[in-house]
């Protein structure tokens, strides 16, 4: 085991025991580049499945019915990462969406009349995915600490 580190009984692995002060500073150092690139994998996949599953939901009721498929196709996942800390970014460009997943009541700049009811399709992947999302960083973290 690095830096000293001992599996007990059940498999887990313990602090160990560090004559300097050095090692046990490295060991946590490698722990944590570990847990945080494991991490940002975690990220990196979770976002594309949550990409994938809001383009699902924009496939048709309950969601917005598919036209020409250009909205559906335009939801897009980027991770950021800046040091420990990991950033994962979905959205559209598509002018279409806040109107698509609230709903638009009232005149817009054209002068036209609408009554548009919402069609949700984020807000419900985020729900399904937030908890999933969770569980694979913490697994991943822990996982290479």
């Amino acid at each position: 085991m690095a830096g000293g580190a001992q599996p007990d009984a059940g498999g887990a692995v313990s602090g160990g025991t560090y004559r300097d002060p050095s090692q046990l500073a490295a060991a946590l150092n490698r722990g944590g580049k570990a847990a945080v690139s494991a991490a940002e994998t975690a990220m990196r996949h979770g976002a594309k499945a949550l990409v994938v599953q809001v383009q699902r939901n924009a496939s048709g009721r309950p969601g917005p019915r598919v036209i020409t498929g250009r909205y559906r196709a335009s939801w897009q996942a980027d991770v950021h990462r800046a040091g420990p800390v990991i950033v994962g970014e979905i959205g559209t460009n598509a002018p279409q969406g806040r109107r698509l997943e609230f709903g638009f009541v009232g005149i817009d700049s054209l002068g036209r009349h609408y009554n548009q009811p919402p069609f949700p399709h984020l807000g419900p992947a985020v729900n399904a995915f937030g908890p999933l999302l969770v569980r694979e960083l913490r697994s991943a973290a822990s996982g290479a600490l």
